[in-house]
């Protein structure tokens, strides 16, 4: 751990200036405490930094929550074991490729299973109980429940250090998870200028407690996190049913993890109750169980959470990416893509060049930094890779 400020301590080795500086920008915010905690996964983000740890005292940084409000990933351990899986994994990649909706903006053309209308039904009534309407804020909300989505979301079958066999997949609340968060980042933004708090950057703007417009956006906020959530148990739903189908059995989930990584919530941190922000980061308290992924190719990470106070009881989300996605597709190539992917089941596009592994810092070197903060419990190797253009 390095203290880069009074107010900014970071656990990370690979540490761009340009990342640090919008933490060190951050973490001048007046209403920070006791200081941000930087990640060892960390990177340029929307206003502040991925991969950053943010308590606030009587106020909210909407945009330091992100905008795929409830991030995060989900795990299940199955009781198979690699050697009994069939030899050709390309139907079951294809199979779950039929059964979730990939790509940016993907929606399901109706609502067809009981599970998704059970969950449906309850994000309905807990949206009315927050006194809003998702409807209006994306008309397709619902036939978006169950969908992965792009960039570096993914569906991924792996095995263990002892070869056991888990299903893995990461993704958010889509659409209208985004939504949610762009509009009121927007009204932080107006209300700030219509104030004359004069900001570092607009990003930064906040909405203070007990407003109207916090309370709004507390309510819509914790609303998404719980579609992200439902959504990955509603697309585990389907992985399991293929998984079953190709293997021709019941599946037993003999453990399951299910985890945010982009969320706020209050917690007490050195005798005072914040509202602790984690923008690219999991809740690591001591004995907590964690999903910590790799990109595309590498080892994801089981972990167990160590209870590092100074780290705020958190931990890094994955490995951060080191180039640009503009930047990776001026470096890499599909062949180098392919050299990257060789064992593993992926469709085979140039889509995905921006998402190979070497755009992204290095996974043992991310958990390496994290040392401090998690116990790594499982290491898992992939051998199918679902992901949207």
């Amino acid at each position: 751990m390095k203290q880069i400020t009074p107010k900014l301590l970071s656990w990370a080795s690979i540490l761009e200036s340009s990342t640090r500086d919008q933490a060190v920008t951050t973490a001048s915010m007046p209403f920070i405490h006791p200081h941000l905690a930087l990640m060892p996964d960390a990177h340029l983000g929307l206003g502040s930094t991925v991969g950053s740890v943010i308590p606030t005292l009587g106020a909210i940084i909407p945009a330091a929550v992100g905008v795929d409000i409830g991030c995060g990933m989900i795990a299940v351990r199955s009781q198979y074991t690699r050697d009994r899986l069939p030899g050709d994994r390309r139907p079951l990649r294809e199979a779950i490729e039929r059964a979730i909706p990939v790509n940016a903006g993907a929606a399901n053309r109706k609502v067809s299973r009981d599970h998704t209308e059970r969950r449906l039904e309850l994000l309905t009534r807990e949206a009315e109980d927050a006194g809003f309407d998702p409807a209006h804020v994306k008309k397709d909300w619902r036939l978006q429940l169950g969908t992965l989505g792009s960039g570096n979301h993914f569906i991924e079958v792996t095995v263990d250090e002892e070869d056991r066999v888990w299903l893995f997949l990461h993704s958010g609340s889509r659409g209208v998870g985004n939504k949610i968060a762009q509009r009121h980042i927007q009204v932080a933004r107006d209300r700030c200028r219509d104030r004359g708090i004069d900001l570092p950057h607009r990003d930064l703007a906040y909405l203070e407690e007990g407003t109207g417009a916090f309370d709004a956006y507390i309510a819509q906020m914790r609303w998404a996190q719980h579609y992200a959530l439902l959504n990955r148990e509603e697309m585990m739903d389907r992985v399991v049913r293929q998984f079953s189908e190709w293997v021709d059995g019941p599946v037993e989930r003999t453990e399951e993890i299910n985890c945010h990584h982009n969320y706020t919530e209050p917690e007490t941190h050195f005798g005072e109750r914040v509202w602790l922000s984690r923008k690219g980061a999991i809740n690591a308290e001591a004995g907590r169980p964690g999903l910590i992924p790799g990109s595309m190719g590498t080892a994801s990470y089981v972990v167990s959470g160590r209870g590092n106070a100074e780290a705020l009881n958190s931990a890094p989300h994955g490995a951060g990416r080191n180039f640009s996605r503009n930047a990776a597709r001026r470096r890499f190539t599909r062949d180098d893509l392919r050299a990257a992917m060789v064992g593993i089941e992926y469709r085979d596009t140039d889509a995905f060049i921006d998402e190979i592994p070497a755009a992204y810092k290095d996974i043992d070197q991310v958990m390496a930094d994290a040392a401090d903060l998690v116990e790594v419990r499982h290491t898992l190797r992939q051998i199918v890779n679902v992901k949207g253009d």
